[in-house]
C-alpha cells in the first residue's frame, strides 16, 4: 500500500512538472513539411546498450544506464499526454545477430536496427539521448546536436534553449550540428536532435545525474521541448 501511494504522488508530481513547463514555456512558430502531413511520432534513443555502455565515470557508472533511465522517464511522461512514442530500446540488454561475433560488429548490428525501425515509423522525430565524457573534469554543460535533416536546427534551439533556462542558467553552449562521424545521425531522414545531458567527467555533473529527481527534471524538458515543436509545425 504504501509503495502504491508512493506511486500516485511520484505520479501527480511528474505530470505537474510537465504542464508547467508546457504551460511557462512558448510555442515555437516553426514549420517542418515532412511532419505536418502524419501524426508525430516521438522516437526515443536511449543511446549505446549491450556491450556498447558509453563512456564511464570514474566511480564506474555507465553512460548506457543513465541514457535508459532518462529514455524511460520520458517515455512514462509522454504516455500521460497520449504522445505516440517509439522506444530503439528498452532494456540494458541488446539483442545482437548470430552473425555479430565482435563488438564492433554487434555496435553495428544495433545501429542499423535502430536506423531501420526510425526510417519505418512514419512522422518519426528523433530524440538521442546521451552522456558527455573528457579526460579533464572541468568541461561541463547541456548540449543539443541537430542532424541535417529539415526542422532538426529548430527542434535543437528549442531543446538547448529550455535545458538552459530550465536546469542550467550559467550554460553557455549553444545548439549545434552533429559530427557527420555519427552514424546514426547521419542516416535518419527524419527530424533528429543528440542531446548531450550532461559530462560524466565532470563530479558536479555526474552527482547531479546520479539523482532521480534530475533525470525525471530532464525528461520532463526534453518532452516539454517536444511538445513546443510539435505544436509549432501543426500550426
Amino acid at each position: 500500500m504504501i509503495f502504491k501511494w508512493k506511486r500516485i504522488i511520484w505520479c501527480s508530481l511528474t505530470f505537474i512538472t510537465v504542464l508547467a513547463l508546457i504551460i511557462l514555456l512558448p510555442v515555437q512558430e516553426s514549420l517542418h513539411a515532412n511532419a505536418t502531413m502524419e501524426e508525430q511520432v516521438l522516437v526515443i534513443d536511449a543511446g549505446h546498450g549491450g556491450e556498447d555502455g558509453g563512456a564511464v565515470a570514474s566511480n564506474g557508472t555507465a553512460e548506457s544506464d543513465i541514457n535508459l533511465d532518462i529514455a524511460l522517464r520520458l517515455e512514462l511522461l509522454a504516455s500521460f499526454w497520449g504522445i505516440p512514442t517509439v522506444m530503439t530500446r528498452e532494456t540494458a540488454e541488446i539483442h545482437y545477430p548470430d552473425s555479430a561475433e565482435t563488438i564492433a560488429a554487434k555496435k553495428k548490428a544495433d545501429q542499423n536496427a535502430r536506423i531501420a525501425l526510425i526510417q519505418n515509423t512514419p512522422g518519426a522525430i528523433l530524440m538521442s539521448i546521451h552522456q558527455n565524457f573528457y579526460p579533464s573534469d572541468a568541461p561541463w554543460g547541456i548540449q543539443v546536436f541537430y542532424s541535417t535533416v529539415s526542422g532538426s536546427a529548430e527542434l535543437a534551439e528549442i531543446t538547448q534553449e529550455n535545458m538552459t533556462s530550465q536546469l542550467a542558467p550559467d550554460n553557455r553552449r549553444l545548439a549545434a550540428a552533429i559530427d557527420e562521424n555519427i552514424y546514426l545521425m547521419r542516416k535518419v531522414q527524419c527530424p533528429a536532435v543528440l542531446v548531450e545531458c550532461g559530462f560524466l567527467s565532470n563530479p558536479k555533473e555526474l552527482q547531479k545525474l546520479e539523482t532521480e529527481a534530475y533525470r525525471l527534471e530532464l525528461a520532463a524538458v526534453l518532452l516539454a521541448s517536444y511538445q513546443q515543436y510539435t505544436e509549432g509545425i501543426t500550426k
